[in-house]
């Protein structure tokens, strides 16, 4: 049985911000808020969310220029006003203690927005974000690797054609991302790419207060070793785990392995996934 419940708009931060719900309120349970990467709309997220939804109430964000979410040539895409919208999404829903989940560019909204010790912020999971910034390695990723697929998906794109872009996702992933990369503002891209390289994240999180938890990808090369040690002199708290078989996108990669080195750190253990641990995708 499916734990999708709707999807919604809410204006918070002075824009549209749209999300999916999947589960529904628990006692003693925080809910969720997971923040996808830079070319993630939320309903990608959604084979994600609908496990997760059996434990949490879970809210998939579209971030700014993502999705359904507001989009313009004047909207301001930086870091910090995504890490706003994070905060007064959940505050606008009226959430008194929440944890956040960001995958790769939202592991750095939901870092920058823990350095400002938000109310009812509890937790952060951190998976895979990108570690590059001044004076330090770039991101692994092209930008011309995104903007060239985003105007081919404009024009309208298969799932045949999407895998010269993805060559290791299944054909229903790559189905998804035909069917909603085109909803990503070029605009918004390249300034969150050029962001990966002009943000200090390793300052924020030396203010890191809540409960911290990293995953990297056994064979991703966004996040290495020395970049793990590091990250644990600034953050003393945190507790890592590294999921193999897998590389930046997690839980497409591995999807059992994703949830398993969750564990508990969200309030509840989550559970093992049945039946080869895959789920139907939206």
């Amino acid at each position: 049985m499916s734990t999708y419940r709707y999807g919604a708009n809410v204006q918070a931060n002075g824009i549209r911000q749209h999300y999916l719900r999947y589960g529904d309120a628990r006692a003693k349970l925080d809910p969720l808020i997971i923040v996808p990467g830079i070319t993630s709309p939320a309903v990608t997220w959604g084979f994600v969310a609908e496990h997760l939804g059996n434990v949490f109430d879970t809210y998939v964000l579209d971030v700014r220029g993502r999705g359904l979410s507001s989009a313009s040539d004047s909207l301001d895409y930086s870091l910090d006003a995504q890490a706003d919208d994070l905060i007064a999404f959940a505050t606008t829903l009226g959430f008194e203690q929440y944890s956040v989940l960001g995958h790769s560019m939202g592991a750095r909204i939901g870092i920058r927005a823990a350095r400002t010790q938000p109310a009812g912020m509890a937790r952060l999971a951190m998976i895979d974000p990108p570690v590059s910034g001044p004076g330090r390695r770039p991101y692994p990723s092209q930008l011309p690797w995104y903007i060239d697929s985003i105007r081919e998906s404009r024009k309208g794109m298969t799932a045949d054609a999407m895998r010269a872009f993805c060559p290791t996702w299944t054909d229903e992933q790559l189905a998804l991302r035909a069917q909603w990369l085109h909803t990503c503002d070029e605009r918004a891209i390249r300034t969150s790419f050029e962001g990966f390289h002009t943000d200090d994240i390793h300052a924020d999180l030396a203010h890191l207060r809540i409960p911290a938890l990293l995953m990297t990808a056994g064979r991703g090369d966004v996040v290495r070793d020395a970049d793990i040690e590091e990250i644990r002199t600034l953050v003393p708290h945190l507790v890592h785990t590294r999921v193999q078989n897998a590389g930046h996108m997690i839980p497409w990669d591995n999807e059992a392995g994703f949830h398993a080195a969750l564990g508990d750190f969200l309030g509840a253990p989550v559970a093992p996934l049945a039946q080869g641990g895959k789920h139907a995708r939206q």
